[in-house]
């Protein structure tokens, strides 16, 4: 096996931070196909959607149109993604003012950015002795029709 198909061994030797995203992905794989590394599938993957952000909105089902991409792999991934959006979620949102547009959609870009249906959300700030904290509420979807 070529040394540049072995991304669990780099992840050990120089890190994470190192490793392109085919690689990483191809570490969740953990094999490709007959005619495949799992880094080139993962490339493939990547080069047909362009970016991590529609990789995540890929469903199960959409994932196993590639080649040695079966339901377990699949799986793997999606949960794998959904971590990340649960992770980037959970990051501890630290003290600032609100002043724009722009700071309201760094808070809910990452609740809504994979998601195939649009969602209406409400925003709103409570006093609470002395503080304001910021709250908000999911109150509707409505599918995303993509023809």
């Amino acid at each position: 096996m070529h040394e540049n198909d072995r991304p669990r061994e780099k992840l050990e030797l120089i890190g994470r931070a190192h490793l392109s995203d085919a690689e990483l992905i191809a570490i969740l794989l953990g094999s490709g196909t007959r005619n495949e590394s799992a880094v080139e599938l993962a490339k493939r993957m990547l080069h047909s959607v362009s970016n991590l952000i529609e990789l995540g909105k890929m469903s199960i089902s959409e994932m196993q149109r590639f080649q040695g991409i079966g339901p377990a792999k699949a799986v793997t991934l999606t949960a794998a993604i959904e971590l990340g959006r649960r992770r980037q979620e959970a990051a501890p949102m630290q003290r600032r003012q609100i002043q724009s547009s722009k700071d309201i959609h760094e808070i809910f870009s990452p609740l809504n950015r994979d998601l195939p249906h649009e969602e209406f959300w409400a925003m709103w700030f409570e006093q609470i002795k002395q503080d304001y904290q910021l709250k908000t509420n999911r109150n509707g979807r409505n599918l995303i029709n993509s023809s």
